[in-house]
Order: C-alpha cells, then sequence, then structure tokens
C-alpha cells in the first residue's frame, strides 16, 4: 500500500487550466504504475490517465486527448495531471490511484490498489 493526498482541485471558467498532483508517501514511489480517475455526480468512478513508473508510457481516455497530461517526478515522489481547455463536463472528483508496477495499465479501478481521498474539479460555462 501506499498514502496517497490530492490537491489543486477548484473552480475554474471553461477553457482554464488546472493542475493536480498527487504526493505519494509509504512503499517505493517508482515501482507504481500510476493514475488518474475521475467521478461525477451520479456516474461511475471513470479512468482519465496512466503513467508507467518510468514516466515513458502513457495512457489517457479518449475525451482528454491533446488537453491533458499526465507526469511524475519519481524524486519528489509525485505525479501530476495538467488539465488544459477544460470543459464544463470535465467537472468531477479527480482521484489519484496507484497499481503494480505493470504496463499497460489495468484496464479499471479495480486493478488499482492504492487511492487518494480525490480533489474537487469544476469547470463552469
Amino acid at each position: 500500500q501506499v498514502q496517497l493526498v490530492e490537491s489543486g482541485g477548484g473552480l475554474v471558467q471553461a477553457g482554464g487550466s488546472l493542475r493536480l498532483s498527487c504526493a505519494a508517501s509509504g512503499r517505493p514511489f517508482r515501482s507504481f504504475t500510476m493514475g488518474w480517475f475521475r467521478q461525477a455526480p451520479g456516474k461511475e468512478r471513470d479512468f482519465v490517465a496512466a503513467i508507467n513508473w518510468g514516466g515513458y508510457n502513457t495512457n489517457y481516455v479518449d475525451s482528454v486527448k491533446g488537453r491533458f497530461t499526465i507526469s511524475r517526478d519519481n524524486a519528489k515522489n509525485t505525479v501530476y495531471l495538467q488539465m488544459n481547455s477544460l470543459k464544463p463536463e470535465d467537472t468531477a472528483v479527480y482521484y489519484c490511484a496507484a497499481a503494480p508496477g505493470v504496463w499497460p495499465p489495468p484496464g479499471g479501478p479495480a486493478g488499482f490498489h492504492s487511492w487518494g481521498l480525490g480533489a474537487q474539479v469544476t469547470v463552469s460555462s
């Protein structure tokens, strides 16, 4: 297990940008595949992006490709999600998650064993 804490959420107008951070503590950070998920009210928790242990492989859901960028700094035990050109439909609670260091990443939330408490992102129109 690894402990995860998200930060950087907030309220932004459509077209704006936010950067989420996820700080990890506990077991060695570099051994994990890291992912971001989001959950809107009344909906399931959906995959957004993932990055492998070394940061050289990434994967995105189609709806965020070209707008969101996942990255990691293993020296700082932190993974980031840069979100540009935000849309109202991006409004959700965003969760950071860790999975065993495999690639491609697990296909859904069940494959990730550690989760943060989430950060609210609200995009106004």
